[in-house]
């Protein structure tokens, strides 16, 4: 991450905060439990995450249609425009760290961490 802080950084965002929209661009809403899974952060988190963004009118929160108990998150206009100004810089860090390191092996790491992430969660 410390190749990724001082961009983010230069466009107003912490890390988790673009996890979270990152997730969000996926999608065209999620609830905030599927959302925590795919940003990999804890409910208490990500809601002060939330409430953040939606201070900032980067996403829209509404109520599930099936289940007034959750809510649906989803980017706003002003938070596409925010992933689609940042995406491109994002990317292209990674193409270093891919050029670097050689996208097989890179992609090969990708999976390991995948089974580490699905090992550890096992239990829970």
């Amino acid at each position: 991450m410390a190749w990724f802080r001082p961009m983010l950084r230069d466009h107003g965002l912490t890390e988790q905060q673009w996890r979270v929209i990152r997730a969000l661009s996926e999608t065209n809403g999620i609830d905030a439990g599927e959302l925590a899974a795919r940003s990999f952060l804890l409910a208490p988190s990500l809601t002060r995450i939330l409430q953040h963004l939606e201070s900032e009118g980067l996403i829209n929160r509404k109520q599930n249609a099936t289940d007034n108990r959750k809510a649906v998150v989803a980017l706003s206009a002003k938070g596409r425009r925010l992933f689609e100004k940042v995406a491109p810089h994002s990317e292209s860090l990674y193409a270093v760290i891919e050029a670097r390191f050689g996208a097989d092996r890179l992609e090969e790491l990708y999976g390991l961490l995948a089974d580490l992430h699905e090992k550890l969660n096992d239990d829970r």
